[in-house]
């Protein structure tokens, strides 16, 4: 195990156990116990067997939380030393969609110990109907933490509601009950000779990823010994995750991670360049969910203005739902003050003419669909606030490339698709840098850097810098 991983392993492992134990005090405290008497009684049964069995430790560690931290604690230590809870391994074959099976698994186990321990130890007078509903309380705990697939799903980012895309894949396959293939949805089937159509398969990719959301790319090819230099670049800058299947070994021109696993003549290789996912994605949640509250506190009286406001000026509605791109092509309603008059998106384009912006960014000087006098909505970004909703929804971050309307993605090329797997966000490099820039490009230049160079430190000196950057803003929109 690397010492990034023991780190990783250490910092979960150690959570968990703390977790668990608060609650398993916090829970006999509350509800076990039916009074302090009977905490008492127990508190009596221990310092007799203290007496009998173990006068050798000291007597001031002979409480009612401390066999109850060591009960829990004797059980997550053995069950962090089982490959059964600490590996999850996404390459073994698996026809099991849901964790209702390892859910039990550990239910069991965890019943079968406490009950076990609570005799040996003497914890007598319990209510038995919260001793039921406490059999539940740490496998839940326990199954939740065990890796970061539920804890996506918590997050908005369920590995079941993933899809992918193969070549070469035959439908009647056993590569199919791979774990990796059964819990996501196959939105695509190609057959590709990997050797020949490498650049086949690389327009095939982008041109689904802009129609519809992917995150997983599985490539089958028999006797591959290679791949293409342009298609194992283009891969692994891909930002996605990518299995490589062949009956040969497979070499490599360039050095990166890659998982590998031998299934029976089969060998299968798997990377994932999602920067944004697992522990720094729930991070990154966690950031985002907690700030964009506090922004809606703090914003409070500036969005009742701008609502009064545009309500005197031109009625309802107040907000307007824009359809827009966003995680992995993933298709949702981006929300926003309306600062144009009605139906202004449909005059977009009759006006496309007087554009002065070039690609898909769209600028009019003295745009006559704005509402009278609601320059300053766009000017301080006033009409964005509203997205903070969609932060929390998580369609969307704080920090991220800006999310552009569907028809848009007609203009990215291969290498600009990547702007789609990250999280769009309300603010980013281009906001607190070139925000007016007319030059699409410049656009580029700054999301491929964020992606390129992205961190959590990164998002949170990019928040900020950006009201020092909206005070000094210009008029501006897209």
């Amino acid at each position: 195990m690397s010492f990034k991983s023991l780190v990783k392993y250490l910092i979960r492992f150690f959570f968990i156990l703390i977790s668990t134990n608060y609650v398993t005090i916090w829970y006999f405290d509350r509800f076990l116990i039916l009074n302090e008497n009977d905490k008492y009684l127990i508190y009596l049964n221990q310092i007799e067997d203290w007496n009998r069995f173990y006068s050798f430790v000291p007597e001031s560690l002979i409480t009612v939380d401390f066999f109850l931290i060591l009960i829990v604690s004797i059980f997550i230590s053995l069950l962090f030393a089982t490959k059964f809870y600490t590996y999850v391994n996404e390459l073994t074959l698996t026809l099991n969609k849901n964790y209702l099976q390892d859910f039990l698994t550990i239910y069991f186990l965890w019943s079968t110990y406490m009950f076990a321990s609570f005799y040996i130890f003497r914890f007598n007078n319990l209510s038995r109907s919260s001793l039921i509903v406490f059999t539940f309380l740490v496998p839940i705990i326990l199954i939740l933490f065990r890796n970061t697939e539920l804890l996506l799903l918590l997050f908005g980012r369920s590995t079941l509601n993933e899809s992918f895309i193969s070549f070469n894949l035959e439908e009647d396959s056993f590569l199919r009950n791979l774990r990796l293939l059964t819990f996501r949805k196959e939105i695509g089937n190609f057959d590709f000779s990997v050797e020949k159509h490498s650049s086949e398969i690389i327009k095939t990719i982008d041109g689904i990823n802009k129609k519809n959301e992917v995150n997983l790319v599985v490539i089958n090819s028999t006797n591959l010994l290679f791949l293409p230099n342009q298609l194992e670049e283009y891969l692994i800058n891909l930002n996605k995750k990518v299995a490589l299947i062949s009956t040969n070994p497979i070499e490599f021109n360039k050095n990166f991670i890659y998982r590998f696993e031998r299934l029976g003549k089969n060998y299968i290789y798997y990377f994932n360049n999602d920067i944004q996912y697992g522990s720094k994605y729930i991070i990154k949640r966690l950031i985002d969910i907690v700030l964009s509250f506090v922004g809606f506190m703090i914003l409070m009286p500036i969005i009742f203005f701008v609502c009064f406001y545009i309500y005197l000026k031109d009625g309802f509605p107040i907000l307007v739902l824009q359809n827009r791109i966003g995680l992995h092509g993933k298709k949702f309603k981006m929300f926003k003050f309306r600062s144009m008059k009605k139906d202004a998106h449909i005059l977009r384009k009759e006006l496309d003419s007087l554009n002065k912006k070039n690609g898909p960014l769209f600028k009019l000087e003295n745009d006559p669909r704005l509402l009278p006098n609601a320059n300053f909505i766009r000017k301080y970004s006033l009409d964005e606030i509203p997205q903070l909703l969609n932060v929390l929804k998580g369609d969307m971050s704080l920090v991220g490339p800006r999310p552009l309307f569907e028809e848009d993605t007609n203009y990215f090329d291969e290498k600009y698709m990547r702007r789609l797997n990250v999280l769009p966000g309300m603010t980013g490099l281009l906001q607190i840098k070139d925000r007016n820039t007319d030059d699409f490009e410049v656009w580029y230049q700054h999301d491929i850097q964020y992606i390129d160079n992205w961190s959590l430190s990164l998002d949170l000196k990019i928040i900020f810098k950006t009201i020092p950057s909206i005070l000094k803003r210009k008029n501006s929109g897209i």
